[in-house]
């Protein structure tokens, strides 16, 4: 049923509607203000940063040069702020994203605090309803989800958490003050937040005891800072290093996670490797020697051959055999996101750092001295819950969104899957945009060029209707299949599509979540080219009225 026409007052009614106040929905209010629409973003948080505001655990770190995981849309900001280390810690990414917001004078339009928990489009008034944990209710024509694709984490349910007479600290909630020197940890998770995590960790605590659910592969990475004019050499530099950006499949066109992993794809194959140019891999490069061969993606025969040597590399680190073997991975190399590592397998050579094997010696419950597993007690004083997030569709099955006909984006989600036309908006659902949705290359690439082709793409599209006189635009079911199914295909004749491969990238991580692989892998370039070449036809695959 139609729901009724309303007139909200003229205070609580914006052009546009942005929920979040990231990377993504920053950006979002300088363009859009910029183009002469009123808006309004909503930010349930009471500062700026987004993922980079809560997932302050030790450790964290951006796996993007800092020159590069940054914006490119503004010429006074890229020479005015200053990068201390090649790879931005979580502190210095908080701190730009702060500096932007001052820089752009962004907070005036910015309400913080403001949870958004349910959104409903009005039909009559070709318009979205939007309301508040407060109870507060504003109206926009249009709505921009920035809500992060790693922002909601996934709550543990383990067994006797409550009755731990410790601490219990949740990796993307820390808080602040935390100290753990002469503290007994214990730490569960070992995916990209764990490695970053547990070296940092180990030298703090007394005792450290890693709870490793999935083992990961990892890339061996040096972080540094700046030498001295170095970052001036780079500004300089900022227009080729740019364009290089907007041309690179993911966006990066300096060293990367994302780039060593494409590097990968044009080496030899490890099938044909002999076992001599196998061995001075690994002697020469540890284990990204052991990955790094061209058909490993394609190939299921391949990738296991590449996980054997991996753990020959391990080994070669690690020096109690059982531990190094507890750490091999079972799962496909490139099923998950690539992980930087600054030390991670050293740290199990650490007398005070135990490896719990959960394959073999699974939790049985936590009770009020520790950890219970199988075969025994473990006693803590702290343990940290590093179990990962709901991405991609996490933050938007949170809220109550209602679109045409009542039709629940959780419900749809959750029965169909994470279907979308073009990574930016659903079919049942107008005038509502959400920056790197699934489909989009958000999951495979430099998070922050991708949004800014989104949020560029978003504008251009508002200043269309605008200007041609349309309310509303939605997306058109067919196309949104025929993009998913282009979007899928992509992946097909990869490990990725594995039955092996359980990951965030798929769902996997999430008991319950439909299954399907949520990126889109042709690049970024192609992407764009895709976007513009819609919007050039009058935004196909769309019905505007």
């Amino acid at each position: 049923m139609t729901a009724p026409a309303t007139t909200p007052a003229a205070t609580d009614t914006f052009d546009v509607i942005v929920i979040g106040a990231g990377f993504s929905g920053l950006y979002a209010l300088h363009r859009l203000r910029e183009l002469g629409f009123r808006v309004r973003v909503l930010e349930k948080a009471d500062e700026v940063g987004g993922t980079w505001l809560f997932n302050r655990y030790p450790g964290a770190r951006c796996d993007i040069e800092s020159i590069e995981y940054s914006y490119s849309f503004s010429e006074q900001i890229q020479q005015e702020w200053v990068w201390t280390e090649t790879m931005p810690a979580q502190p210095e990414i908080e701190a730009y994203l702060n500096f932007v917001a001052d820089r752009l004078d962004l907070r005036r339009d910015i309400s913080f605090g403001a949870e958004v928990v349910a959104m409903r489009f009005v039909e009559a008034d070709a318009r979205w309803t939007v309301e508040l944990a407060s109870g507060e209710t504003l109206h926009a024509g249009h709505v921009v989800a920035a809500t992060g694709i790693l922002s909601v984490p996934l709550e543990p349910t383990i067994q006797g958490m409550d009755s731990f007479e410790g601490a219990s600290l949740l990796t993307s909630r820390w808080p602040d003050g935390v100290d753990l020197s002469g503290r007994r940890v214990g730490v569960i998770g070992t995916g990209s937040t764990g490695v970053q995590l547990i070296p940092v960790v180990a030298r703090q605590a007394a005792h450290l005891t890693v709870f490793q659910r999935s083992p990961a592969y990892t890339l061996p990475w040096q972080v540094r800072a700046f030498e001295p004019g170095e970052l001036d050499e780079l500004k300089a530099r900022y227009p080729e290093i740019r364009a290089a950006q907007r041309e690179h499949p993911v966006g990066a066109a300096r060293l990367s996670a994302f780039s060593v992993l494409l590097d990968m794809l044009v080496k030899p194959p490890l099938k044909s490797a002999s076992r001599e140019e196998q061995c001075r891999a690994i002697e020469e490069h540890g284990v990204l020697g052991a990955l790094n061969w061209g058909d490993i993606f394609f190939d299921m025969e391949a990738n296991q051959m590449a996980a054997r040597l991996y753990g020959e590399a391990v080994a070669r680190l690690v020096t109690d055999p059982d531990t190094a073997a507890a750490l091999i991975p079972s799962h496909p190399f490139g099923c998950k996101r690539p992980i930087i590592d600054q030390g991670y397998y050293e740290t199990f050579n650490r007398d005070n750092v135990t490896l719990v094997d959960l394959r073999a010696d699974p939790i049985v419950t936590v009770c009020p001295e520790g950890i219970r597993t199988e075969r025994g007690v473990h006693e803590l004083d702290v343990i940290i819950y590093a179990t990962g997030f709901d991405a991609m569709t996490g933050a938007m099955s949170r809220i109550d969104v209602r679109g045409r006909g009542g039709l629940s984006l959780r419900d749809f989600w959750a029965d169909e899957g994470p279907l979308t036309y073009l990574g930016l908006a659903v079919a049942g659902f107008p005038n509502l945009f959400i920056v790197q949705a699934p489909g989009s290359p958000s999951a495979a690439s430099n998070f922050v060029t991708a949004l800014e082709q989104h949020v560029e793409w978003i504008g251009d599209c508002l200043v269309y209707l605008r200007d041609h006189g349309y309310r509303t635009i939605e997306a058109q079911p067919q196309a949104q299949r025929e993009w998913i199914d282009h979007a899928t295909s992509l992946v097909e004749p990869t490990v990725v599509a594995h039955p092996s491969c359980s990951s965030w990238y798929n769902g996997g991580n999430v008991p319950g979540k439909k299954r399907m692989y949520m990126g889109y892998n042709a690049g970024i370039p192609e992407y764009r080219r895709r976007c513009d070449e819609v919007a050039d036809a009058g935004y196909q695959g769309f019905s505007l009225g």
